[in-house]
């Protein structure tokens, strides 16, 4: 559910347990992540470990979690201001490892979402306001979820609105920087709405940047709106980047992909072209 300090908490049918990861794993560097399951030994009066961590179907370094099913993308209208590379570095990140992307709109009370929304829904992505309880809890029931994003963008203060008896702490933007105070310090699991819900720390698009990283042949596929016109350029060498004859800019001319999304994966893919497959 949780681990801090060297300390991680189990959750089974006889109750939570505060567990020790056994000493192999640090051989390893394998570290248990909120997310895992886990075999367990319990112990009267003796530490009790954790033996096993089962094969994950899914991890990400940051947030570090693991087996998630949908990750929700927290997006604050105003104070932090909502930068689309990020999201859709995000969003990327979530198709690579197989996780299903929801893209969550908060203070849209302050700030018009609607250009956001204009781009985000030709993705096929389901797009929410933080105001639509009811709705957010059916894409929670029965999963495994996380809610990430830049600190600020209130994702505790959501998490609290969808279960009040959570209490999670929260704490206002910095007039001074322009942006939230870290109040979450580790990823820690709660049951939300019939289903599990991982709040994380907030972080920055350096951290992104630094700790996940997608190939250039990989980045394609990683945008579902590009995947029923790949093959289809001129050139199977296309990269999608401005070449003639690719399919991809005819659809972005033709309004049908977001150029915001086109814009986003041009700056992605140069970024990538650096990558090599043992950098990862």
């Amino acid at each position: 559910m949780k681990g801090i300090g060297g300390f991680y908490y189990v959750e089974t049918a006889e109750g939570l347990y505060e567990c020790r990861a056994k000493g192999r794993f640090r051989k390893e560097r394998i570290v248990p992540l909120a997310g895992d399951l886990v075999s367990v030994t319990v112990r009267e009066n003796e530490e009790n470990t954790i033996d096993e961590i089962l094969p994950r179907k899914n991890a990400l370094k940051r947030p570090p979690v693991a087996n998630l099913d949908r990750l929700f993308i927290v997006i604050s209208a105003i104070k932090p201001l909502p930068r689309t590379l990020v999201i859709d570095k995000l969003t990327c990140i979530a198709e690579k490892n197989g996780i299903e992307p929801v893209l969550l709109f908060t203070k849209s009370d302050l700030a018009s979402v609607d250009s956001y929304l204009e781009i985000y829904q030709k993705t096929g992505y389901t797009v929410l306001l933080s105001t639509q309880l009811d709705e957010i809890r059916a894409q929670i029931a029965g999963h495994v979820c996380a809610f990430t994003g830049n600190s600020g963008v209130g994702k505790s203060t959501l998490i609290n609105k969808l279960d009040p008896s959570l209490r999670l702490e929260t704490n206002e933007i910095s007039e001074k920087l322009g942006r939230g105070r870290h109040t979450t310090r580790q990823a820690e699991i709660f049951h939300v709405a019939d289903g599990l819900v991982i709040d994380t720390a907030g972080f920055s698009s350096v951290d992104l940047l630094e700790h996940e990283t997608i190939l250039k042949e990989d980045l394609a596929v990683c945008f579902p709106e590009f995947r029923p016109y790949l093959g289809e350029c001129r050139f199977s060498t296309c990269a999608h980047i401005g070449e003639k004859g690719c399919k991809i800019g005819e659809m972005v001319a033709a309004g049908i992909i977001s150029e915001s999304r086109h814009k986003s994966y041009c700056a992605l893919y140069h970024d990538a072209r650096t990558l090599n497959p043992w950098e990862l």
